[in-house]
């Protein structure tokens, strides 16, 4: 048995693609657009995960895009999170916040950070190789909603 991916739906492809590539710098490793089911399925690999990708097809994050659909996508609490292990994350973090993104958990610790994504996804952002030192704005940065 291997892990492959995770699914998530998303209600707005072109903003989604905006977070999960642009801001958080996942690529895009396949796309497939269904005509006749009027949906997209577009994969995404971290991009150390990108080349390998290819040809395992793992491991992946699958958004899929319901073309007329008009849902709630809420997550509930019984979802958890996704996580990536990120190279710097005070400044990932920063580039986040310059963007727009919401920081709910800062990475105070220096190790761990938690934001959502357009669509309400709690990603969980771990810091390589263990926590960095501490610094600010991130001491004395307060919690936001939920993650």
């Amino acid at each position: 048995m291997r892990y492959l991916h995770t699914m998530i739906r998303v209600s707005n492809l072109e903003q989604s693609l905006a977070f999960w590539c642009g801001q958080l710098g996942l690529v895009q490793t396949k796309r497939s657009d269904y005509e006749s089911g009027r949906f997209s399925l577009i994969f995404l690999a971290a991009p150390v995960d990108a080349e390998a990708a290819q040809t395992s097809q793992a491991p992946l994050l699958e958004l899929t895009y319901n073309w007329d659909a008009d849902e709630d996508l809420s997550t509930g609490r019984s979802w958890g999170h996704l996580a990536y292990e990120v190279d710097d994350i005070h400044r990932l973090c920063q580039h986040l916040l310059d963007a727009g993104v919401i920081i709910n958990r800062p990475p105070r610790d220096g190790r761990m950070a938690f934001i959502k994504s357009p669509d309400g996804v709690s990603i969980e952002l771990l810091q390589a190789g263990g926590a960095v030192t501490p610094c600010e704005p991130w001491l004395s940065m307060a919690n936001q909603g939920s993650w």
